[in-house]
C-alpha cells in the first residue's frame, strides 16, 4: 500500500521526519533487512532484558521495519499485542509488508512527542535505537509515560559515546583521511550518541517521570560485513550511516580511494566472511510509578 505523508510532529522534529521520509528514510529501508541481521546480538540482549511476557502489551518506539516488533510480538504471543510507532513512512510499509500474517502487531505512522497514545495502555516501553533523535526529549518521555500503566516499565537500547564504537568510527576516521569532517554535533543534538551521557539520560527520564532507572553497559561485537566478508563491509559504509553523509558530493573517483582505506582499516578484524567490530549500548530500565 502506499503510504501517507509524513505524520504532523512536534516543531523541533521536523528534520528527523523529513530525513525519514524522504530519499535517506527509502535508502535504509533498502538496506534494513542487512541491518536487522548487524544488529540482532543488541535485539537478543534487549528482549532479555526487558522481558517481555505472554499476555503483555509493549509500545516499540522507533519500530522502523518492524523486526523488533515482530520479536517482541513472539514474546507475548497471541492474547498479548505490540504496536510500532515511526515517524518514517516507507520503513512502516516495509514492517506491515514483512509482519507475519495473523502476528499481534499494529504499526502507526507517529510522532512519539506529540502522539495522543490511550492513556496507561501498556505494560512495557521499549525501543532499540529509536530515542535518541528527538529535539525535546524531556517532552517526548513525559508523553510516551502517560501511555505506560502505573507500575509499568520501560527498557531501551541506546549507544554509548563513539570511542567504545570502533564499528561506527573505523571506516569514518579512514574517510575522514580524504574527505572533510561533518559538522560536530553537540553532545545533546539529536543523533545516535545524544544517549551516551549517563548523567543526561537521568536528568531526561527521571525529569519526565521515571523511577527506579539502571543502566547497564553491554559490550557486543557486531558483524558489520554480515557473513559477506570484506569488500561487502566496506561497501556498505558507504551505503548509509556517517560515511555515506561525509561523501555527499564527492566524485566517484573519491570514493573509490575512501573505500580502499576503509577496507584497510577493517583488514585487522577480519575473521573468515565476517568483519566484527566492537560495539557498546546502554540498556536502559526504568519504571513508570
Amino acid at each position: 500500500m502506499a503510504h501517507s505523508e509524513a505524520p504532523a510532529g512536534h516543531a523541533g522534529n521536523a528534520d528527523q521526519i523529513a530525513y525519514w521520509n524522504g530519499p535517506s528514510g527509502q535508502r535504509w529501508t533498502d538496506r534494513q533487512e542487512l541491518q536487522d541481521r548487524m544488529l540482532a546480538p543488541v535485539l537478543d540482549v534487549l528482549i532479555d532484558r526487558a522481558k517481555p511476557a505472554p499476555g503483555e502489551r509493549v509500545l516499540d518506539v522507533g519500530c522502523g521495519c518492524g523486526a523488533t516488533t515482530v520479536a517482541f510480538a513472539e514474546k507475548v504471543g497471541a492474547s498479548g499485542q505490540v504496536l510500532g510507532i515511526d515517524i518514517s513512512g516507507p520503513m512502516l510499509d516495509r514492517a506491515r509488508q514483512r509482519a507475519p500474517k495473523g502476528a499481534p502487531v499494529e504499526f502507526q505512522l507517529a510522532d512519539a512527542t506529540v502522539h495522543p497514545f490511550a492513556a496507561a495502555a501498556f505494560d512495557l516501553l521499549t525501543s532499540r535505537f529509536g530515542v535518541m533523535f528527538f529535539a525535546e526529549p524531556a517532552l517526548s518521555f513525559s508523553n510516551l509515560r502517560k501511555a505506560v500503566k502505573p507500575g509499568g516499565r520501560m527498557a531501551f537500547a541506546c549507544w554509548r559515546e563513539p570511542r567504545v564504537n570502533p564499528w561506527m568510527m573505523v571506516p569514518l576516521h579512514a574517510a575522514y583521511k580524504h574527505v572533510p569532517k561533518l559538522p560536530q554535533l553537540g553532545p545533546e543534538d539529536p543523533g545516535p550518541f545524544s544517549f551516551a551521557s549517563e548523567e543526561r539520560v537521568h536528568r531526561v527520564i527521571g525529569g519526565a517521570g521515571f523511577t527506579q532507572i539502571g543502566m547497564e553497559a553491554c559490550d557486543l561485537r557486531l558483524d558489520i560485513a554480515v557473513g559477506e566478508g570484506l569488500e561487502a563491509a566496506a561497501q556498505r559504509t558507504l551505503e548509509i550511516g556517517p560515511v555515506h553523509r561525509a561523501l555527499d558530493g564527492q566524485s566517484s573517483d573519491m570514493t573509490a580511494t575512501v573505500k580502499a582505506s576503509i577496507q584497510d582499516a577493517l583488514t585487522p578484524y577480519v575473521k573468515g566472511t565476517s568483519v566484527e567490530l566492537p560495539a557498546g549500548i546502554w540498556i536502559v530500565t526504568a519504571r513508570n510509578p
